[in-house]
C-alpha cells in the first residue's frame, strides 16, 4: 500500500490513518525485536522506510500548497546549517 503511486491516490486523511497504522506497526516490530521474538528482522527496516515515505508524501503536500516559496525555505536551512 505505501508505493508512491498509491500514496499519491490516497486523500490526507487517509494518508494520516496509513502513517498512524504503519507506526504502530513499526513499533511493534521493534517490541518484538527487543525481546527476540522476531524472526525477519528486515521487516524492521521495510517498515521504516514506508513511514518515511508516507512522511515524505504528507510534506510535499504541505510544501505544494504553501504560499512561502521554495527558495525562503532552502535560505532558512542554510542559515539554521550554519549557526550549529
Amino acid at each position: 500500500m505505501t508505493r508512491k503511486l498509491d500514496l499519491e491516490n490516497l486523500t490526507d486523511q487517509e494518508l494520516n490513518s496509513e502513517l498512524k497504522t504503519v507506526e504502530e506497526h513499526y513499533n511493534s516490530l521493534k517490541l518484538k525485536h527487543a525481546v527476540s521474538q522476531l524472526t525477519d528482522t528486515s521487516e524492521l527496516k521495510k517498515a521504516r522506510k514506508n513511514v518515511a515515505r508516507i512522511k515524505t508524501e504528507i510534506r510535499a503536500r504541505q510544501l505544494k500548497n504553501s504560499d512561502v516559496p521554495r527558495d525562503r525555505i532552502q535560505a532558512r536551512r542554510r542559515r539554521n546549517k550554519l549557526k550549529k
